[in-house]
């Protein structure tokens, strides 16, 4: 009780109801090439056409990049993607009126705030890649609307004719409002040369300029938050061809009668036209790719669990598999909270196509519970294209241990014929035989099978621990990730408590429900927790630690099945021969 000076009630609070909470561990995360979209970034995909809108259609450089992750989208919807380029990767820019001197390096949204661009660039693609040469991108004031020369694509997409906007006329300004359209002009986004892919229209020169909702509606801000192609260069070539008289783009509202655009000829009077100069640099490196990996390393950052390791950099790269596997696992440095799932390289699966290389691959990965690898790629199709093409199986693998935490719960094994079945699969690379299976799976490769009636199914639920342990299975794994991370987080409540009695039976009160719960789920078979003074001893308290100790008797899934059938005399009774 709080200390009173005269006779009084004190009412005071004491909240008993803290729980463990239910957390996701089913996001996926994947690094690779692609075609469009922002570069060492981390971004959210939740389905393919989601994919596809944000990082592009494949090609033949990036298709097993994109179909590793539409994969596991076709499991999942949780998926974290980083788009890594190559050396040499640009930007599309244009001039005023022509491609400008050279192409752009510019990454992404962060990226473009930070740097100042070339003096001749009036618009630049958002992200680097030869994507970016298809756009068109066209800009028109009130001086120019007139002239049916130099306007017809603006004419048929606008309703009337740029002039003053309210806020600027109300802040004493003039003349600031543009109409912006973005075109593909080759048709390589949407197959239609020719088409509209964005306009803005009444965007304004004045860089404080308002709409009517307050948000900004000055050129460079509405391009930045709103276009998904461009960004605005230099705002000065905005008056380079403009009249003499008047403020020049990009400065303040009041009193301020902006220049309009050159109307004297047809080249002159809109700005802007095809871009130029992108490029999408040479194929990635291991080391580039890795950079991409490493930022889904952090668990403080960044919330993954399923990290998909894709194709790798060229047909025989284990480097880079090498180096996922370092980001998790019980070291000081990695995360405990993750998986990596790997495959064997392109040339294991489609050329050599043996148990004996897929195993000198896996011993090149080395031994770790946090790590899963397959034994195959598949053949499928890629409807972009119109063709048939090999790509890894990490990103099913992965996609699977998502499902089934979707469907059942983590700890149920994502294997088998209830819970194993591949999608969007033509064939395997190569079908193991029985002998294939049992040497790869003795060294901790998953096979993957057709079977007739059910397709092609992955045929083992183990992690590339060597080492026999609980460890050595899928969902135990998962399930060992799922307790921690939920009772880590709920114990974050006793910090700078008291290490006594109170708080201690608090805890144990606080993790039982929880544990009872998953028993329930068929997750585990027994636990105990321990929170006493055998565990916080004197030492413990004086270190200010605080020790839990949670035993748990995990679920096993069934690997290996043995029938017995017994043929008996018809004169013999099953009670005289039944062990």
């Amino acid at each position: 009780m709080a200390f009173q000076v005269s006779p009084g009630i004190n009412i005071t609070e004491l909240d008993l109801t803290t729980v463990v909470p239910n957390v996701a561990t089913a996001i996926g995360a994947i690094a690779g090439a692609y075609q469009w979209g922002p570069v060492l970034e981390r971004t959210s995909i939740t389905t393919e056409n989601n994919l596809v809108d944000v990082f592009g259609k494949p090609d033949d450089v990036t298709k097993c990049y994109f179909w590793s992750a539409a994969n596991y989208l076709a499991y999942s919807n949780n998926l974290i993607v980083t788009r890594v380029v190559g050396t040499g990767a640009l930007n599309s820019t244009i001039g005023d009126n022509a491609p400008a001197a050279a192409g752009e390096d510019i990454r992404n949204a962060e990226h473009y705030d930070s740097t100042t661009l070339s003096a001749d660039v009036l618009f630049i693609a958002k992200y680097p890649g030869a994507l970016g040469n298809s756009l068109k991108v066209k800009v028109i004031d009130s001086n120019a609307w007139g002239d049916t020369t130099v306007n017809a694509d603006f004419i048929a997409n606008f309703d009337d004719t740029p002039g003053t906007s309210v806020d600027v006329a109300n802040a004493g300004g003039s003349q600031d409002e543009m109409h912006v359209i973005i075109i593909d002009e080759d048709g390589l986004w949407t197959g239609d040369p020719g088409y509209i892919l964005e306009k803005f229209a009444y965007v304004s020169k004045a860089s404080d300029a308002k709409r009517p909702d307050g948000s900004s509606n000055y050129i460079k801000d509405v391009l930045r938050n709103e276009s998904k192609y461009v960004w605005l260069g230099d705002v000065t070539e905005l008056t380079d061809l403009s009249v003499a008289a008047g403020t020049a783009a990009g400065q303040p509202k009041a009193s301020a009668t902006f220049q309009t655009f050159d109307s004297v000829t047809a080249s002159e009077g809109v700005l802007g036209g095809s871009m130029g100069w992108g490029h999408n640099g040479a194929v990635i490196t291991s080391g580039q790719l890795q950079a991409g990996y490493a930022l889904f390393a952090t668990p403080e950052i960044v919330d993954v669990n399923l990290i998909i390791g894709g194709p790798g950099v060229d047909a025989t790269d284990t480097t880079t598999g090498v180096y996922l596997t370092g980001l998790v696992g019980q070291g000081a440095s990695a995360r405990n909270d993750a998986m990596v799932f790997l495959s064997p390289t392109l040339t294991d699966a489609t050329v050599t196509k043996t148990a004996a290389a897929m195993v000198t691959t896996k011993t090149t990965y080395g031994s770790n519970n946090y790590v899963v690898m397959d034994g195959a790629w598949k053949y499928q199709y890629d409807r972009y294209r119109d063709i048939f093409f090999y790509c890894p199986m990490n990103g099913d693998t992965a996609g699977l241990v998502a499902r089934t935490e979707y469907t059942n719960d983590a700890w149920w094994s994502p294997a088998g014929m209830n819970r194993g079945q591949i999608k969007n699969i033509i064939k395997l690379s190569w079908e193991p035989t029985r002998a294939d299976r049992d040497t790869m799976y003795q060294k901790s490769i998953n096979p993957l099978i057709t079977m007739k009636g059910a397709g092609v199914l992955l045929w083992g639920d183990k992690t590339a621990q060597i080492k026999p342990s609980a460890f050595d299975r899928i969902n135990v794994r998962r399930l060992f990730i799922i307790l921690e991370k939920a009772i880590s987080i709920a114990a974050k409540a006793m910090l700078f408590e008291f290490n006594d009695e109170f708080t201690r039976s608090a805890f144990v009160n606080m993790v039982e429900p929880f544990l009872r719960e998953i028993q329930g789920r068929r997750g585990i078979t027994d636990f105990k927790v321990v929170c006493d003074t055998s565990n916080n001893t004197g030492n413990i308290i004086d270190t200010n630690q605080f020790v839990g100790d949670i035993y748990v008797k995990p679920a096993r899934s069934i690997n290996y099945i043995q029938l017995n059938f017994i043929a008996a005399r018809t004169d013999v009774s099953f009670s005289e021969i039944g062990g």
